[in-house]
């Protein structure tokens, strides 16, 4: 079983940034597919960043359009954290984040909800005008 807890989130200003950090424990973190999902008041959960095990040692990040280019997800696999720099805030992106974590996503599902087996509680954020 894992456990993820999401820290970071708060209020911003547009043009702002935020730093959301993922704790995770339970399992063998480096070799764990991590994804970023975000869910607005009456909106379904969506794709946000996902940084995905491809390799023996590397790994690959990807990202939803409405963020390319502002957000970057990245990890620290020492202290088994994944990270969702966000810079350029919008009000937008105003939402809840959740840390994902997954074993059987693949090239086709990183971006679903469903692929992904554990969930952490969420951090809220909120970027004003």
């Amino acid at each position: 079983q894992v456990q993820l807890v999401e820290s970071g989130g708060g209020l911003a200003q547009a043009g702002g940034s935020l730093r959301l950090s993922c704790a995770a424990s339970g399992r063998t973190f480096s070799r764990s597919d991590m994804g970023w999902f975000r869910q607005a008041p009456g909106k379904e959960r969506e794709f946000v960043a996902a940084n995905r095990w491809s390799g023996s040692n590397t790994y690959s990040r990807y990202y939803a359009d409405s963020v390319k280019g502002r957000f970057t997800i990245s990890r620290d696999n020492a202290k088994n954290t994944v990270y969702l720099q966000m810079n350029s805030l919008k009000p937008e992106d105003t939402a809840d984040y959740y840390c994902a974590a997954g074993t059987r996503t693949s090239s086709d599902s990183y971006y679903y909800t469903q692929a992904y087996e554990y969930w952490g509680q969420g951090t809220q954020v909120t970027v004003s005008s």
